[in-house]
């Protein structure tokens, strides 16, 4: 016997401070992993423009929206409005997902995704200066309540530090070279200073700007997103009932390996050295990897989304 798909309210008009630009990227692989049932309930970590919750809600489900970013909190309580008593949003960093879903009694839950990736909408706004092409303040915080912006770093780091860290968030070959020429030039003020300094110092080729590795790292660390991934992968466990679904959407290397380390060190039943003859941890596996390899994107979804081209979804199923 088949269910009839539940239907779906119509979108919105949303007033232009809350429209959005944002496309949810791989959402029939992510619907497809997570299997939404009518009256299930899940929690979309990192909403975004509300495209996935959106989703999420049209098959049925209970959805617990959270985003760090209070303009996007906004978009999309307004966007998620149809669905009325099915939908909550609240504001919120998903490294405290335990006390999040617990206050929205969403414990446990049938699915949870996380989508790692920066939301076009903040993308596209000038002032809040996570675009390297746009010239807004050194800002780059999701959540702007949060003290440390990306101009403290850049103007106060010694450039040693400053080095390290571009290499280790950035992953780029030629940190030291823009350190030195980022000492040299403070104090900066804007994102358009610092692409400009950087592109002088290391030169310009191909199609990719030079300051894009540079720019990344700094958001991270800003951020602190490799430390709230690494607190909420177990959270999120932990909130499954079993049964249930995780699944994560990833855009750079460093995010991708947290993911997949994680998964497969819990899909195992032991943890210790291949030396010892018998157990001793008494580590037993939480969960089963749904994803042998990543899932990346169609080509057709990178000729409408180029910004999806890098993404890797990888999902687990709670034990």
């Amino acid at each position: 016997m088949t269910t009839a798909s539940p239907a779906q309210p119509e979108p919105p008009s949303l007033s232009p401070v809350q429209q959005t630009v944002h496309q949810p990227v791989l959402e029939q692989e992510v619907l497809a992993l997570l299997a939404p049932q009518p009256g299930g309930r899940y929690i979309d970590g990192t909403a975004g423009g509300g495209g996935h919750s959106w989703a999420l809600l049209a098959a049925g489900g209970q959805v617990l929206s959270l985003d760090a970013d209070p303009h996007a909190v906004a978009r999309v309580r307004q966007r998620l409005a149809p669905f009325a008593e099915r939908s909550l949003v609240l504001q919120g960093n998903f490294r405290t997902l335990t006390a999040a879903a617990q206050q929205a009694g969403f414990d446990p839950v049938d699915g949870i995704l996380l989508d790692l990736g920066l939301s076009s909408d903040q993308l596209e706004l000038e002032a809040r200066g996570f675009a390297l092409m746009a010239d807004g303040p050194l800002d780059m915080r999701f959540d702007p309540a949060q003290e440390l912006s990306a101009a403290d770093l850049i103007n106060t780091l010694p450039e040693g530090e400053l080095a390290d860290l571009i290499y280790t968030y950035g992953e780029e070959r030629l940190s030291r070279r823009i350190a030195r020429a980022i000492v040299q030039a403070r104090p900066l003020h804007s994102t358009g200073q610092l692409a400009r300094v950087i592109e002088r110092a290391v030169g310009r080729r191909g199609r990719i700007h030079p300051a894009t590795r540079t720019f990344q790292a700094l958001r991270i660390a800003v951020n602190d997103e490799l430390g709230a991934l690494h607190a909420v992968l177990p959270q999120a466990m932990a909130l499954l009932r079993p049964g249930g679904r995780l699944a994560v959407i990833s855009f750079h290397s460093l995010e991708d390996r947290i993911v997949k380390q994680y998964m497969q060190r819990e899909a195992q039943d032991c943890l210790c050295p291949p030396e010892l003859l018998h157990c001793q941890c008494g580590h037993r596996a939480t969960l089963r990897v749904l994803t042998r390899k990543p899932v990346g994107p169609s080509a057709e979804e990178i000729a409408a989304n180029p910004r999806s081209r890098s993404a890797k979804l990888r999902a687990a199923e709670r034990l």
